[in-house]
């Protein structure tokens, strides 16, 4: 944004833009009516759903500003035709489970690093295009990465400048991906910017992850399987705060730099369950010791300094935004149980079935 209010990226192309953080930033950043167009491109996989933006649909103005395409960013045709559109690339798109990264490693790999080189690609097409005058200047590109290219970290706090060090199929694609953008900075003078977030949670988020999941089962009185002695320790950041940095980023960053995204809300699993079984009041009897994940990180915590001195702070409590998260999955259980059906039933049979059948009470 900029200091008379009109938006810095009037033309936005955001890929991903159906899934859990993308479509909070889409829902935002069109609910501050500031004129900002919006284009989405979703493959919508299993975790793309077009209902996460049924605020923007229900809103005559928002909704006139919202171009939604059923596309895949590794389609160099389609991601072509749109970035030529652009004045800002906000990347989201990604295959983001760990879990589902061990039982099927290739297709985070398309994703996460085909589908950032073909973004990239185009954005680079785009700056040759201004720089013969087609066009008056190249996309910004923002890159949307994760803690967890950093690795398990055992004490103090990851920094931006810090090795990578992945240990998933998973953060190994992301980190391959954004290393990829960072060398069409250096290479190539592109305009990019990379922002890696903490664990994020909030509504509209696929009950496949910790928080959604727990919560879900926890209503239909289920079990809840947690990995291992569950003393994983993860910083919790509120999805709202999360796309908020990312447009802060957009707007305000340093071209050819990286900014972590922290929560300061650092919590072990047990904590995180104990917490929200308080909420719903459901006993702890419901959670089962299940056998932990190969390679299982066990913390992740960063530095935002660099972030906090660009002019971002995180505005929702934690306690508070696990609050409003769980209330949300109790008056919103048409979204979830249509998600928890199908395929859905394959996956969790597949990943938790033999697990809890040998699990124990959790203690």
């Amino acid at each position: 944004m900029t200091e008379t209010g009109t938006p810095r990226f009037p033309r936005l192309l955001v890929t991903g833009g159906a899934g859990f953080i993308g479509s909070c930033f889409v829902r935002d950043v069109l609910a501050r009516k500031d004129g900002t167009n919006i284009t989405v491109i979703d493959k919508l996989t299993y975790a793309g759903n077009r209902a996460n933006l049924a605020p923007v649909d229900a809103d005559p103005e928002q909704s006139a500003r919202l171009r939604f395409v059923a596309g895949d960013i590794a389609d160099q045709t389609v991601v072509a035709r749109f970035a030529a559109e652009a004045d800002a690339v906000v990347n989201f798109a990604a295959e983001s489970h760990v879990d589902r990264s061990i039982l099927d490693p290739e297709a985070f790999l398309r994703t996460d690093v085909l589908g950032v080189h073909i973004l990239l690609e185009a954005c680079r097409t785009e700056q040759e295009r201004a720089r013969v005058g087609a066009r008056a200047a190249a996309p910004r590109f923002l890159q949307v990465s994760t803690d967890e290219v950093y690795g398990s970290v055992e004490t103090g706090e990851s920094r931006e400048d810090d090795r990578l060090e992945p240990r998933s199929p998973y953060s190994s694609a992301k980190a391959g991906g954004e290393l990829l953008a960072r060398s069409y900075f250096v290479t190539y003078g592109l305009d990019v910017v990379i922002t890696r977030g903490s664990n994020t949670y909030g509504p509209y988020h696929h009950p496949e992850k910790l928080i959604p999941l727990f919560v879900t089962n926890a209503i239909d009185d289920q079990q809840l399987p947690l990995y291992g002695d569950g003393l994983q320790r993860r910083d919790w950041l509120y999805v709202a705060d999360h796309a908020g940095a990312i447009g802060h980023v957009l707007d305000h960053g340093v071209s050819g730099e990286t900014y972590n995204v922290a929560g300061n809300n650092e919590r072990t699993n047990r904590e995180i369950v104990t917490a929200l079984l308080e909420h719903l009041g459901k006993p702890w009897s419901l959670v089962r010791q299940v056998a932990d994940r190969p390679g299982h990180d066990r913390r992740y915590a960063m530095d935002s300094s660099r972030l906090a001195a660009l002019g971002w702070t995180n505005t929702m409590p934690f306690a508070q935004g696990l609050a409003a998260t769980v209330d949300w999955y109790i008056q919103n259980q048409d979204w979830w149980r249509g998600i928890k059906s199908g395929e859905w039933k394959d996956y969790y049979q597949r990943q938790y079935g033999a697990r809890l059948a040998g699990s124990r009470e959790a203690r």
